[in-house]
């Protein structure tokens, strides 16, 4: 197992892995590096190479260049069943003949384990995902949410390293799907092993993973902790594809050290943090969550932004009350309260002039103009 200089061990490594299918270049050049006993999700849009680099690790597909390393080995021509890892997928793949007991000693009679082994590791794993006295049910019998566990529980029977999962809350409902999400999260903590979880929801990653890593066109943008991919998007895709995010045009007319002038529109000038270099005449987006966002009359305080626009709705959604003002060069701009201390709701109006403010530091800005909304 590879450790880099402050000791941290990686379980799972991808050196410059591509892979093709026909004309499509599913995965261009990924390095990743997963710590061992982390929950580490794989998070973008369908078609982003998640899943393939998942068949990757698990060894159903070899890459066409680069290396996977699991466990400290490299797996080139290691069969699927010969690697240390597990696979949960969406569907659970289910034996409906076999009961739980046998659906879960299923890979154990494979590899001819003792019997009295097998019932004890089938036991000790139904009751670590919370099954016991179930052995005897099929899986007709069982919730969707107790076909889950069973499929957990088989993958884990086999003590694997790593174990793999393809989207496998992705068949539940929702309310049963974030209960699950919990559940996870709570068994990789019990457990000890590495999680590798793929997921296009964006909730889902942010609530369970210790780190996720955000892909878009078969490449990997920006790895990070929950809070770092959310406060600090290294790309325009990743602020766009987690959470919510207003996107403002604007060109620099100034620098001070790493605070720049921009211009929104003719006459509007803000300031943000950069340290890409940015020069005056360079066009660039600034993106602001709405959270950020505030509303404000009279003059712009020391270290804040100000522009004004007019709103166009006011939504109430519970916990929260969104705003949507069209900003300058009619920029469709939302601003997001939470409702306990958001006094302005019932004030605001369709048609009113507002002023918007925010924190100089709280946008992120990217290099060129946006010219629609979204990326790959």
């Amino acid at each position: 197992m590879q450790a880099d200089a402050d000791g941290v061990s990686y379980i799972v490594e991808l050196r410059e892995v591509s892979k093709q299918f026909g004309e499509t270049l599913a995965l261009d050049h990924v390095t990743l590096r997963i710590r061992d006993g982390e929950f580490f999700s794989m998070l973008g849009p369908s078609g982003c190479g998640k899943t393939t680099s998942l068949r990757l690790m698990a060894g159903f597909d070899e890459p066409d260049a680069g290396e996977i390393w699991i466990g400290g080995k490299r797996q080139a021509a290691v069969p699927a069943h010969r690697r240390p890892v597990n696979t949960v997928f969406q569907s659970y793949a289910l034996f409906p003949h076999m009961t739980v007991f046998e659906n879960v000693a299923f890979g154990l009679e494979m590899a001819h384990v003792a019997r009295e082994a097998i019932r004890r590791r089938v036991g000790e794993a139904l009751e670590m995902v919370q099954l016991p006295g179930l052995e005897s049910r099929r899986p007709r019998q069982l919730s969707g949410g107790q076909q889950q566990r069973v499929a957990l529980a088989r993958a884990l029977v086999n003590h694997p390293q790593v174990l793999l999962l393809d989207e496998p809350l992705g068949a539940l409902d929702l309310k049963l799907r974030k209960a699950m999400q919990l559940e996870l999260k709570a068994l990789q903590e019990r457990v000890g092993i590495t999680f590798v979880y793929v997921t296009h929801d964006q909730e889902e990653a942010l609530t369970m993973s210790d780190r996720i890593g955000v892909m878009n066109g078969g490449r990997l943008l920006q790895v990070g902790a929950p809070d770092e991919i959310y406060e600090n998007p290294a790309a325009e895709f990743v602020a766009d594809f987690i959470g919510e995010t207003n996107f403002i045009p604007v060109t620099v007319v100034g620098r001070e050290g790493e605070l720049v002038d921009l211009e929104v529109d003719e006459g509007v000038r803000v300031r943000a943090l950069d340290e890409s270099g940015l020069a005056p005449g360079d066009t660039a987006t600034l993106a602001i969550r709405p959270e950020r966002m505030l509303f404000e009359s009279g003059p712009p305080q020391p270290g804040w932004n100000r522009v004004s626009g007019v709103v166009e709705d006011v939504v109430y959604t519970g916990a929260f009350t969104s705003v949507l003002v069209r900003g300058p060069h009619d920029l469709p701009i939302t601003v997001r309260r939470p409702n306990e201390n958001f006094q302005e709701r019932g004030k605001l109006h369709r048609g009113d002039t507002v002023g918007l403010a925010w924190r100089q530091e709280a946008g992120s800005l990217f290099t060129g103009r946006r010219t629609e909304k979204g990326a790959g």
